[in-house]
């Protein structure tokens, strides 16, 4: 049949039409210069169906059962982690043996991909009310609210950080060619840490951070800076202190230094999303040092602060 499906139906006809006059097989092929078994085939599917069309086929039988596909879909709705491996050894444990772009493809079908897992604080039943609490009383305020805001946070810069492209365009075994590499160095070169603050009005002061910082520290940085930020973004009376829920930020000793200097801190769910407005700060910041190519730590700082 593979030849006489390529055959015109109108050629066809003539070939049955003189086969029915009494033509055999050797004198059809001699007449219309074909092979005996492409006669053969028009002539026996002339008899089998009445027509010289020939039906489509609908391919190759598919290995997955319609019963096993539901099943598949099933599994990893109620799973999404079962990976491709998993369903083989299932669909094997049914005698059916299937690679496993095969079982790729079906899910595709059903518009299921595999991804790579979003990462998130695990939350308990308490930290999801406490966000929730958190949201339905911010929700509404107004703008005015927000203006008299002071969001701080700490941040590591390494000398030689991950922000730089990472892409080339190169040509086929070129990776290796000197202006196709990205230069790494042991440990990243080298870090500080910063701490700092914003409002709506701009950027607060700067303060590195000399070691690991502790409660005691983090007291100092506050006392040293954080008037004297609010008086330089002129936030008005009764303007408010965000933080994290740091164990250094929220110690006894804190807390009782809050209280004496009189701070109206803004309350801050645990495990909360970064919703201080500062991480886009710190990320501008970020690219624009590295894009200055400091080559020590004294550089780094300096062009952090000039930032």
């Amino acid at each position: 049949m593979g030849a006489s499906k390529h055959l015109s139906n109108d050629l066809k006809t003539k070939i049955i039409q003189h086969h029915g006059l009494g033509e055999g097989y050797k004198k059809l092929f001699q007449r219309f210069k074909l092979s005996v078994s492409t006669v053969r085939n028009i002539v026996r599917n002339w008899k089998t169906t009445g027509t010289v069309l020939v039906k489509a086929r609908s391919g190759r039988p598919r290995k997955i059962s319609e019963r096993q596909r539901r099943r598949m879909v099933r599994t990893v709705t109620v799973n999404p982690q079962t990976s491709s491996k998993d369903l083989q050894h299932q669909l094997a444990a049914d005698g059916v043996t299937v690679h496993r772009s095969t079982i790729q493809r079906t899910l595709h079908k059903e518009m299921l991909y595999g991804r790579v897992m979003r990462k998130k604080p695990f939350l308990c039943t308490r930290h999801k009310r406490g966000r929730l609490r958190y949201a339905k009383a911010h929700l509404d305020k107004p703008a005015s609210f927000w203006n008299k805001v002071l969001w701080t946070d700490e941040t590591k810069i390494e000398l030689f950080g991950h922000n730089q492209g990472r892409y080339a365009w190169r040509k086929k075994n070129t990776a290796f060619q000197e202006k196709h590499l990205l230069p790494t160095v042991k440990f990243g070169g080298g870090s500080i840490m910063l701490w700092g603050c914003v409002s709506s009005a701009g950027t607060g002061n700067l303060v590195k951070v000399e070691g690991r910082m502790d409660s005691s520290q983090y007291q100092q940085i506050l006392e040293n800076n954080v008037q004297e930020s609010v008086t330089k973004l002129k936030l008005r009376r009764g303007w408010i202190f965000q933080q994290d829920n740091d164990p250094k930020h929220c110690s006894k000793s804190t807390k009782a230094f809050m209280q004496r200097n009189k701070y109206n801190i803004l309350e801050w769910p645990s495990q909360s999303p970064d919703l201080n407005i500062i991480e886009n700060v710190w990320c501008a910041l970020k690219r624009a040092v590295h894009a200055r190519k400091p080559s020590n730590l004294t550089e780094l700082e300096m062009i952090c602060r000039e930032e």
